[in-house]
Parts: structure tokens; C-alpha cells; sequence
């Protein structure tokens, strides 16, 4: 389950490439490398609820808040959102 939905996110990200701005292109590359580690982590620890996984991105996420400046939090939280809404389409 969560190496489908680890596969939908990254597919879904690489769909905007073409496209995105550059804003996208950073959060898209962000977000890509704490999904694959939250989906390894999930998977070393035998953990298979797609909803464990996003809690896990979600943690990921908040531990290196302090990498970004406000804003990059901004455009990172509004992408992370759109490709949830979007993997449950």
C-alpha cells in the first residue's frame, strides 16, 4: 500500500515538471526526498497504513522546518496538500 502510494505522490510530482514554476520545481524536489524517506522508514518498520505514511511526511516535515524560510514553508505545505488531494482522486 504505501509503495503505491509513495509511487502515485513522486508520479504526480514528476507531472508538473513540465509546467511548474520555479516555486513548484523546489517544493516538488523537496517534498519528493521526505516522501521516499518517510515511505523507507514506514517499510523498515512494517508500518502499511497510507495514513502512517502521511503522518510520517507530516513529522519529516515539521523536524526540518528550519531549513526553509517562511515563505518556501508556505509553498511546500500548499504543494504537500495539493498532491493529497490529488493521490485520492
Amino acid at each position: 500500500m504505501i509503495q503505491q502510494y509513495e509511487e502515485k505522490l513522486l508520479s504526480l510530482i514528476d507531472l508538473t515538471v513540465e509546467t511548474a514554476s520555479d516555486d513548484e520545481l523546489f517544493a516538488g524536489g523537496y517534498l519528493r526526498g521526505h516522501i521516499s524517506l518517510s515511505a523507507a522508514n514506514c517499510e523498515v518498520n512494517g508500518v502499511t497504513s497510507v495514513e502512517a505514511m502521511k503522518q510520517a511526511v507530516e513529522e519529516s516535515l515539521k523536524e526540518a522546518q528550519s531549513e526553509l524560510n517562511p515563505a518556501d514553508q508556505l509553498i511546500v505545505k500548499a504543494m504537500w496538500d495539493k498532491l493529497q488531494q490529488d493521490a485520492q482522486d
